[in-house]
């Protein structure tokens, strides 16, 4: 998916310097953003404070929205590099197009994956038969410095793993959790996962301590580590876990998002990870004059033109606490 902020800024996310060594409870409110025409989104990563969750470095939450009337998503091609993008639904579909010619209709609790890699760009869309409602999450992981340029691809894993214990069912997105791993490419120590809770569900989710954390909550009324998680918030854990209390009023649904904390300082702009200003500013030009992000065929309607980019002086980030 695309952030279609026209004010984006170059950020520095990644390193130590906001890495909270030890367990916390930092609840985390969203910036609403619109998406296209048709579709808000609730913006948890980056938010004020807390860049990255591991190499999670992105993360948007929109509906349950009713579209039965409506469009749905349509967000024209557009670039990425430096990244992974994942797509989860809770309700409905979303049709993906890229410059390798993948189509794929993602369904509910489905994987979509795509590596960008070098260079990459995709459309997502809503079909023109579609499902009343659209809900579910995008979120991008960053690329080690060893694996930023590797071929582009994408993947789509409708059979993933679960682990499950009373009240809860947990499904692999990416990574592992409790010696369940995701067929999905991980090119870093992380986890992905849906938490399924029934009402009156009371459970502890095993953790990794070397890892850092956070909870975003999809629907319902769940407890996370006794804190009160409302739909469309996120609360950070930081890390030296070894489980996580939940706990659900009601049928609630949940995402589980870690990692060993990201080591490399990255730029962020816009639909591109890098490492540098002047990286960012030559994908930009990319985008906008050359062939190097290839084309997206089938997408009724023209591409994304590319925002402005400022000059930025990029601070470093502050220490370990």
């Amino acid at each position: 998916m695309s952030n279609l902020d026209r004010q984006a800024t170059p950020t520095v996310c990644g390193g130590r310097g906001f890495v909270v060594a030890e367990p916390v409870r930092e609840l985390l409110s969203p910036r609403r953003v619109q998406l296209g025409e048709s579709t808000e989104v609730r913006r948890l990563l980056p938010n004020l404070g807390r860049r990255m969750v591991g190499a999670w470095a992105f993360v948007d939450h929109y509906g349950p929205d009713d579209i039965a009337d409506e469009p749905g998503m349509q967000v024209p091609p557009h670039p990425h590099m430096g990244l992974q993008t994942v797509s989860w639904l809770h309700e409905g579909e979303v049709l993906h197009r890229d410059s390798l010619g993948s189509l794929r209709t993602i369904r509910p609790r489905e994987l979509g994956l795509m590596t960008s890699g070098r260079a990459i760009s995709h459309s997502e869309e809503s079909p023109k038969a579609h499902a009343a409602l659209l809900h579910g999450a995008q979120l991008w992981v960053a690329l080690p410095d060893a694996h930023r340029n590797v071929e582009p691809h994408f993947q789509h894993h409708a059979d993933l793993p679960t682990v499950t214990a009373p009240g809860l069912t947990a499904t692999v997105i990416l990574g592992e959790l409790d010696g369940a791993r995701s067929p999905g490419t991980a090119y870093t120590p992380i986890v992905g996962a849906d938490l399924s809770l029934a009402q009156g569900a009371d459970a502890r989710l095993p953790l990794d301590p070397d890892f850092e954390y956070a909870v975003l909550s999809m629907s319902g009324e769940a407890e996370v580590d006794g804190v009160p998680v409302l739909p469309g918030s996120m609360l950070y854990l930081g890390c030296g876990r070894t489980e996580l209390p939940l706990r659900a009023a009601s049928d609630a649904g949940l995402m589980l998002l870690g990692g060993e904390p990201f080591e490399e300082e990255i730029v962020m702009w816009w639909n591109f990870v890098g490492r540098s200003h002047a990286e960012i500013a030559q994908a930009r030009a990319d985008w906008m004059t050359s062939a190097r992000f290839g084309e997206v065929e089938g997408y009724d309607g023209g591409r994304l033109s590319a925002p402005h980019l400022p000059p930025v002086a990029l601070k470093p980030r502050g220490r370990v606490r």
